[in-house]
């Protein structure tokens, strides 16, 4: 996917006007739309060069920046305000982009948003508040942020962060979604993977969950593996 092109992003708050990233096949003879997101600290070169490994010619990628290399401060275990505006604004970047490609005839069945660490979080988010029939949903070493905090005291197995609810209204009814962490992940609790899981699962989504063994924080070759077979497929895009 040599050959990238910089332009900037859209929506509100800090991380509009940033620099987005595309590389890949251009918009008009791609098959696939795959907006990737990067984790905190990162750039959107680290996921070109993910869309790269993957060797898929006939996808277009988009890689938003961040402003400051990171979606938002805090952790995404911590209370919804801590990470404003930094969360709002990463969700009206993904949200506008959705609008530019769907210009370009590209409707959710043919896009799929894909995000490491920070950007995984952002990523399954964006899918679980949008709610709309993506051709598939990624999230590398990431768990959903939430719609609103829960009551109660901080929790040892969520790195002594309070819990959240996940209260979201759409379907994401047959979408094929990955949800892959090391089990001993020092930013992403296992049990807020499980709980991810269950939740998108209850939309409709076809989870698979990937759990490395050890400790670790990183893209594996299986989760490598499971893109690439979803984002290969040629199936018909009218079945969902």
């Amino acid at each position: 996917m040599s050959g990238a092109l910089e332009a900037k992003t859209r929506g509100t708050g800090p991380h509009a006007g940033q620099r987005l990233v595309t590389a890949g096949a251009p918009l008009h003879r791609a098959r696939l739309a795959v907006v990737m997101l990067h984790g905190r600290g990162g750039e959107p070169e680290d996921m070109i060069g993910l869309a790269d490994h993957l060797a898929l010619p006939d996808l277009a990628a988009l890689a938003p920046a961040a402003a400051g290399r990171s979606w938002w401060p805090d952790s995404f275990l911590a209370p919804l305000d801590a990470n404003e505006p930094g969360l709002g604004s990463g969700l009206s970047v993904i949200a506008a982009l959705l609008e530019d490609l769907a210009e370009q005839g590209f409707g959710p069945e043919r896009i799929a948003l894909v995000g490491f660490s920070q950007g995984a979080c952002l990523a399954i988010e964006a899918a679980a508040r949008l709610a709309r029939p993506f051709r598939v949903v990624a999230a590398l070493s990431g768990g959903l942020v939430g719609t609103s905090d829960a009551d109660g005291p901080p929790l040892a197995e969520l790195y002594n962060r309070p819990a959240k609810r996940f209260d979201y209204e759409g379907r994401l009814d047959n979408v094929p979604l990955l949800l892959g962490c090391h089990e001993q992940d020092p930013h992403i609790p296992l049990v807020r993977v499980r709980e991810s899981a269950k939740v998108l699962g209850d939309m409709g989504a076809q989870v698979d969950t990937i759990i490395i063994p050890g400790a670790g924080h990183g893209i594996v070759a299986d989760e490598a593996a499971w893109l690439r077979k979803h984002l290969n497929k040629k199936e018909d895009t009218d079945e969902r």
